[in-house]
């Protein structure tokens, strides 16, 4: 029986080799690469064509959400699962929104990873909720608040402003963050004007506080919010 293809995609070392070894034990899995970062994983995806990536949500460079984004987008065959350390309904549906065939907690015993890994390969995707449910289907459902009721939609960012929105959160400075992806200041100032008035948020913390909801960084990262 033809082994499934999976490429790991997790910036801490040490969490990465482990799901690297879980793969590596189990007869039907093939590991056929390891990224450290985001933009590493679509490249990789892009010359391996995986039949699945297992996506850490927060990555450097490039966060697994926009990872995920870029990966279904032109790789259509290539399912993709979301990996969080946290609990949080808004990045279930943002794993959801980018295209990802199941969210699960990195708390999960190796057994329901594997077992998600060959889930995520029929038609039908998941996704476990923070309370353990499992919802399954097309994914299609009314996004809602924590305070259940429905959520208004987000506006829609492009690619490139989702990257500088997540450099912008991570404490980076226009300078950095133009060195980082290879443009210009002018071209950072510019996208994050356009950030401002898409979000109609006007500062920086203000930016942080909504990549945060919405499960572009985790909340875990080392930021300073004023």
């Amino acid at each position: 029986m033809k082994k499934i293809k999976v490429l790991i995609a997790e910036d801490h070392t040490v969490v990465r080799e482990g799901f690297c070894r879980m793969v590596q034990l189990d007869a039907g899995l093939e590991l056929v690469g390891q990224a450290e970062d985001g933009r590493r994983a679509v490249a990789m995806a892009r010359e391996l064509r995986p039949d699945l990536v297992l996506m850490d949500i927060a990555m450097p460079q490039l966060n697994g959400l926009e990872a995920t984004r870029q990966i279904t987008r032109t790789l259509p065959e290539t399912r993709v699962l979301i990996l969080s350390a946290h609990s949080d309904e808004a990045y279930l549906q943002s794993a959801e929104d980018c295209g990802a065939a199941g969210f699960l907690l990195k708390q999960t015993s190796s057994t329901d990873v594997t077992r998600a890994i060959r889930e995520a390969l029929t038609a039908k995707s998941f996704f476990t909720h923070p309370s353990g449910r499992r919802h399954q289907g097309n994914g299609l459902r009314i996004p809602m608040d924590r305070l259940g009721r429905p959520r208004r939609e987000r506006p829609h960012l492009t690619s490139r402003e989702l990257e500088v929105l997540q450099l912008i959160a991570e404490g980076k400075a226009n300078k950095q963050t133009a060195a980082e992806l290879g443009i210009g200041m002018k071209t950072v100032e510019k996208h994050r004007e356009h950030l401002m008035e898409k979000l109609d948020i006007h500062d920086t913390a203000g930016l942080t506080r909504y990549a945060i909801s919405a499960g572009i960084i985790e909340c875990d990262v080392h930021i300073t919010i004023l």
